[in-house]
């Protein structure tokens, strides 16, 4: 396998997860390194930097949170969660921590390779430090240096504050954004904990962006956890 091709540490305990995922990924390019253990994994991250880390939460020696804690220390490596743990509040807490993704197990292959394509480009994307940046997916492109919205090629009028929401999903494209991660961003620290403002304002950029804001095609709804910028 190329010397290139991206790196993956795997951090899991599963052996049977471990054995699925090598040829797994394998398959697809990557080469793969792995930990056992949470202190092992920050061991390798640091001897072996990755491109990619996905992690899991249940580790024998000391939980994943804490793991995604102390990469966040001292690197910006894409942290994909993949756990069995499918509370809110654990979702919640990696993301705000600051792993970029967060899968359930038992999980689909396709997904995951989808979810960790998204956190290579966005990885890619920050080492390019491109301030004239204009972010495109299907019909909807935002140009950040001209501050102008479009769908199909038609200008698209945003209120000051759903230009807020929808440039800090653009700088986060392709991630969840917690609700208390959008609130802070966009209104402030002291109302964190007014989600309704969100769910007024995505409705609000939905109509405006979406084809049928029921279903939408860009701007996804994380249940109970924020809401995600489609990158493709």
């Amino acid at each position: 396998m190329p010397g290139d091709a991206p790196l993956i540490l795997l951090i899991e305990d599963d052996p049977q997860i471990r054995r699925f995922l090598r040829p797994t990924l394998a398959a697809q390019g990557y080469r793969l390194v792995e930990a056992t253990t949470g202190n092992e994994g920050l061991t390798q991250a640091a001897t072996q930097p990755p491109d990619v880390v996905i992690l899991d939460l249940g580790l024998p020696d000391i939980d994943g949170l804490e793991v995604t804690r102390r990469l966040r220390d001292w690197t910006a490596v894409p942290i994909v969660v993949l756990s069995a743990r499918g509370q809110e509040r654990d979702k919640v807490a990696a993301l705000d921590l600051g792993a970029d993704d967060y899968l359930t197990k038992p999980f689909g292959v396709p997904e995951l390779l989808a979810r960790l394509r998204a956190a290579l480009r966005r990885s890619a994307a920050r080492a390019a430090r491109e301030p004239e940046a204009v972010f495109a997916v299907g019909d909807l492109r935002v140009d950040l240096s001209a501050r102008l919205v479009s769908v199909a090629g038609a200008e698209v009028h945003l209120t000051p504050t759903e230009y807020r929401v929808l440039t800090t999903l653009v700088r986060h494209a392709g991630k969840v954004a917690t609700h208390s991660f959008l609130l802070k961003e966009v209104w402030g620290p002291p109302h964190v904990q007014e989600t309704h403002y969100l769910r007024v304002f995505m409705a609000g950029l939905r109509r405006k962006l979406e084809k049928d804001p029921a279903q939408p095609r860009y701007l996804l709804t994380e249940q109970g956890v924020g809401y995600r910028l489609a990158v493709e």
